[in-house]
């Protein structure tokens, strides 16, 4: 259930507001067409979840010079 989620998330991020913040813009910027928007939704919280130090990471310099350049 999606309140199993927000609690699990709210435990690693203290402030509620900037954590529903957080999922929004993630939730907006991670959905794919033809796709539930709770999906992914319920996806953003299942990430924040986790918490940072666990979580596995990209270092910034393995990341190639195509992907980091702004459009």
């Amino acid at each position: 259930m999606r309140s199993e989620l927000v609690f699990k998330a709210i435990a690693h991020e203290s402030n509620r507001y900037l954590l529903v913040k957080l999922v929004a813009k993630g939730t907006r910027s991670l959905h794919r067409p033809n796709t539930r928007v709770q999906d992914t939704t319920n996806e953003m919280f299942e990430r924040f979840a986790v918490p940072a130090s666990t979580a596995e990471s990209v270092p910034f310099e393995q990341i190639p010079d195509q992907q980091r350049r702004a459009a």
